[in-house]
């Protein structure tokens, strides 16, 4: 089963297994994460799934996944703490491909 390496708000990291064609909204969300709520169940109505994508990871995000699109760009919009890797964890699926993937949530310090 591939794994999720999650980097959490106080900078400890969690690694998680993660079921193969879940988004990692439902994956981060059952866990759970306090900070990943999933408020719209993925129907990308709002962006309380936001996190960000490692830059390791990104283009193999999006070449899976596929760029952010204009509607995931709105929501976003209303999330805090944007960076040029942040993502809606409902528009991405997990896969082998991303085995190893590492994300991290709104608030995360992180340097990238």
């Amino acid at each position: 089963m591939p794994t999720i390496t999650v980097i959490q708000v106080d900078g400890s990291k969690k690694d998680i297994e993660a079921e193969e064609g879940w988004s990692l909204m439902e994956i981060l969300r059952d866990v759970p994460f306090e900070d990943i709520e999933g408020a719209c169940g993925g129907s990308m109505a709002c962006a309380t799934c936001h996190m960000y994508v490692h830059p390791d990871w990104a283009d193999k995000v999006a070449a899976q996944d596929g760029e952010k699109t204009d509607e995931e760009e709105d929501m976003l919009d209303l999330a805090f703490d944007l960076n040029d890797y942040s993502r809606l964890g409902c528009q991405i699926r997990m896969s082998k491909e991303l085995d190893g993937l590492v994300v991290a949530l709104p608030g995360a310090k992180v340097d990238w």
